[in-house]
């Protein structure tokens, strides 16, 4: 119980590596010509599917309405919030190390504000997608725009789009919960011991 807190924020720092392992969002794209639909993952530093081709079946359907070619080295992203998460790690362990519980407290509240801003940044991403279309697409529609949603479905045509996190976005998830545990675990007993010493130091003068 005594190393609970700096164990939590351990793991919690640890586990953001997730984001390297397994996909952190999902976009499907469901359609009676694809009923088992046609998935892009995407990682913190990549962009991948289900199959080798996933990607070019996503930037084919795109094509046609006149959205942009999804290229991964022209997302800037892939390529520098890598080192934002490693960051975020030697900051959640440095914050285990000196078992300080505003530090555990700090870096969860930092974990919340760096996942807004990524979450902002990929509708930013998702706007300029659906939005800025080419005017010498195949299939023009006044007025029509193709942009998924952030999280959730959404009809676009004849395909329903769904947006929803994935293994190590869930994973982050948790890592934020854990360092919030840890703050709480360590205040409380940081008060608990606070307590025991002042009923050590009241009793002797309450005997004399």
């Amino acid at each position: 119980m005594k190393n609970l807190p700096r164990l939590l924020m351990v793991v919690a720092a640890l586990g953001l590596l997730s984001l390297f392992i397994f996909p952190m969002w999902r976009i499907t794209l469901l359609a009676p010509q694809y009923p088992d639909g046609v998935t892009m993952y995407i990682y913190i530093n990549k962009l991948g599917g289900e199959s080798s081709g996933t990607l070019q079946n996503v930037n084919i359907l795109n094509h046609y309405v006149g959205m942009k070619k999804i290229d991964p080295d022209a997302i800037p992203e892939l390529s520098y919030f890598p080192y934002i998460v490693i960051g975020l790690v030697v900051l959640g362990l440095g914050a285990a190390w000196s078992n300080n519980p505003r530090l555990f407290l700090a870096w969860g509240v930092l974990m919340v504000l760096v996942s807004m801003v990524g979450l902002y940044d990929f509708y930013l991403w998702e706007y300029d997608y659906g939005h800025n279309l080419s005017d010498t697409a195949p299939i023009k529609i006044e007025g029509q725009s193709y942009q998924p949603p952030l999280i959730g479905s959404a009809k676009i045509l004849n395909f329903i789009a769904v947006s929803m996190p994935h293994t190590s976005g869930w994973l982050a998830g948790i890592c934020i919960l854990l360092s919030f545990v840890a703050a709480w675990v360590s205040f409380k007993k940081k008060k608990n011991e606070s307590t025991e010493k002042y009923k050590l130091d009241t009793v002797p003068n309450l005997v004399d």
